[in-house]
């Protein structure tokens, strides 16, 4: 008689923590080593001459052929041998989102999870930028359906592997924090735009704050304002060494979709040297304390 075929092997378990602590590495080792392949000198400097950010309208949202959690993601050099006035490829598009994380729900299966409306055909997947945002949702969801208690979770997705999502019957949302939409209203506010809403995810960037590496410089852009402040004081300090009368420049607002969408477009070349920073970390030293 022959004997019963083996057990099928377990999932492995996803653990959070290792997951964030990786791409807290990743992007600290991006600072000082992906820029170029082999930077002499990394700088961050305040710098008066940037180009002024655009704000563009009507956010998309991006798809990919199929889904899966990707527990180890990296950041990928960045290639400085585009051609001027080219669209930046997917793939450069991606290296610039692989370090930032968003939440999603899964199921035991590790497979997200996802909300239907009345309409059975349309189905709703939610992409926090908050961890717990995404702890608060999975909450509201177990209350409602006691099918997911076993085995669900919150886990984090580089935001690359989100850029290309795409499953039949199913839209992708960000849900960005709600104290930077508070943020983006109030600086929009400042430049002279009254509008109580905000569209789509904010970034917070300044025309003074350069990331520079060998011969080429990025402009950061931040999913904090606060982030941003660490980042601006820190180089502030730095550059009042050299020149006290080097002063701060605005903080300017723009939407994470339309910058994204302003790289694939060549027609334009505003947005081709944007380095993408995660919530939590200011470029100087990492990780924020908070």
């Amino acid at each position: 008689m022959d004997s019963p075929p083996p057990p099928p092997p377990k999932p492995s378990k996803f653990n959070l923590q290792q997951t964030l602590t990786t791409l807290q590495t990743h992007f600290s080792s991006f600072l000082h080593n992906t820029l170029h392949p082999n930077p002499p000198t990394f700088e961050l400097t305040l710098h008066q001459s940037l180009p002024t950010s655009k704000t563009l309208k009507n956010p998309i949202f991006f798809n990919k052929n199929s889904i899966f959690f990707n527990k180890n993601p990296i950041f990928a050099r960045i290639t400085t041998d585009k051609t001027v006035g080219a669209a930046l490829s997917d793939e450069d598009i991606e290296q610039r989102l692989a370090g930032v994380p968003v939440y999603a729900l899964s199921n035991s299966s590790e497979e997200f999870v996802v909300v239907s409306g009345q309409n059975p055909v349309k189905s709703l997947g939610l992409l926090c930028f908050k961890e717990q945002d995404a702890e608060t949702l999975l909450g509201q969801m177990k209350a409602m359906d006691p099918r997911m208690r076993p085995g669900s979770k919150v886990v984090p997705v580089a935001l690359s592997m989100v850029f290309q999502l795409k499953v039949n019957g199913v839209s992708f949302r960000f849900i960005p924090e709600s104290a930077q939409i508070k943020n983006a209203i109030e600086e929009r506010r400042k430049a002279g735009i009254s509008d109580d809403s905000f569209s789509g995810v904010p970034v917070f960037q300044s025309k003074s704050l350069v990331l520079r590496s060998q011969n080429r410089r990025y402009r950061p852009a931040f999913f904090r304002k606060e982030d941003l402040e660490k980042s601006l004081a820190k180089a502030s300090v730095q550059q009042s060494q050299l020149n006290p009368a080097l002063r701060v420049g605005d903080l300017e607002v723009a939407v994470l979709e339309d910058i994204i969408q302003g790289m694939k477009d060549s027609s334009t070349t505003d947005w081709d040297d944007v380095v993408f920073i995660p919530p939590g970390f200011d470029v100087s030293t990492g990780p924020s304390r908070q």
